[in-house]
């Protein structure tokens, strides 16, 4: 009797263990940012707020997740609790992560969300495993409202989360599901693509390439040779937010030599706007500056507002605007509530301009 019920206990657990898989391909998954399909089995995640939605059916979720480097975070969001994410750093390689414990419903909407940046690596999605014989349910809906953010370390959430008397490099403290873009685009109940790197800048950056270079690759893994498609994806509202770096490293670290001349800088800004409208011919524009110390005084927004105004001289058919995000004196990276400060500035302006 012993050995008959062992043998059927195997058989119960046996078969309680088995998983049917959902490759990545599948029509109930809702991709969003800028991600490389080239491998529709596996597609390739490298921006920051690049995500995957799906609602599962039964009471199995097994993430099957390859990570390049292993410095990447995602945020797991399960039935829109989003005050407690599953924060997930994922290993170097193939792994299977088993997420089975945070189900409690029948159906549950997950969202995987890359909290860190291209420099952190890519990661590729190979799917999940669901419960045996089940399926996924229908993707949650795509917003039809769309906002762009082109940016740096402030854009992507650099040491977000960190303590407000520590360093704000970890990729651990770095979650872009908490920055004012993220917030602001939720509060509008927007998509977005977030093309953002720590360090960046629009004439000079920490590295040897600039947001001219960086901002219409497909994958976000350092300066590449890959094309993002614009017709893909046309926003209705683009937001740039640059000029941090710029302004460090041109007016304390004396980076650029020679010495750029305020229109110089105007020029720059101006360029790179005017080449974004060619990609966004129908988009509504708005430039910001900060929090950090580069709107401490009104020498940076200048620039700006002044290389808009050139904008608008040369193509009055460009839509754009300015807002800033004021300088309050702290000098390291935002923390998450200057994000949200700066997110309920940023909405109020974009609602005013779109009447949404």
């Amino acid at each position: 009797m012993n050995k008959i019920f062992t043998a059927l206990f195997v058989l119960v657990i046996s078969f309680s263990a088995l998983a049917d898989k959902i490759i990545a391909s599948d029509k109930g998954f809702l991709y969003s940012g800028r991600i490389d399909f080239s491998n529709k089995n596996k597609p390739y995640l490298t921006w920051p707020g690049s995500s995957v939605k799906a609602n599962i059916n039964g009471n199995k979720l097994v993430l099957l997740i390859e990570d390049e480097k292993g410095e990447n975070y995602f945020n797991v969001i399960v039935n829109g609790n989003t005050l407690y994410p599953y924060v997930l750093k994922l290993n170097k390689g193939f792994k299977k992560y088993d997420l089975s414990h945070l189900i409690t419903s029948k159906t549950t909407e997950f969202e995987l969300f890359k909290r860190t940046e291209g420099y952190e690596g890519g990661t590729f999605f190979h799917g999940v495993e669901v419960q045996n014989g089940y399926s996924l349910a229908n993707p949650p809906k795509r917003a039809s409202r769309k906002i762009a953010f082109f940016g740096d370390s402030v854009t992507s959430a650099m040491g977000n989360e960190a303590a407000d008397n520590d360093i704000d490099k970890r990729a651990s403290e770095k979650n872009h599901y908490l920055s004012y873009a993220a917030i602001t685009a939720r509060a509008l109940n927007a998509e977005f693509h977030t093309v953002s790197r720590s360090g960046i800048g629009f004439m000079v950056s920490w590295f040897d390439f600039i947001m001219p270079d960086y901002y219409d690759q497909l994958t976000g893994v350092n300066n590449n040779d890959s094309q993002w498609d614009f017709s893909q994806w046309q926003p209705d509202v683009v937001v740039v937010n640059l000029g941090q770096n710029d302004s460090w490293l041109i007016d304390n670290e004396k980076r650029l030599k020679p010495e750029p001349t305020e229109q110089n800088i105007i020029d720059a800004y101006a360029n790179f706007i005017t080449t974004l409208s060619v990609k966004y011919p129908n988009a509504q524009f708005i430039s910001v500056l900060g929090s950090m110390d580069s709107s401490k005084n009104n020498t940076w927004p200048s620039y700006v507002k002044r290389a808009i105004e050139k904008v608008e001289q040369k193509n009055n058919k460009i839509k754009i605007d300015m807002t800033l995000f004021e300088f309050n004196g702290y000098k390291k990276h935002p923390r998450v509530q200057q994000h949200v400060t700066n997110a309920d500035k940023l909405t109020r302006h974009i609602q005013a301009l779109m009447n949404w």
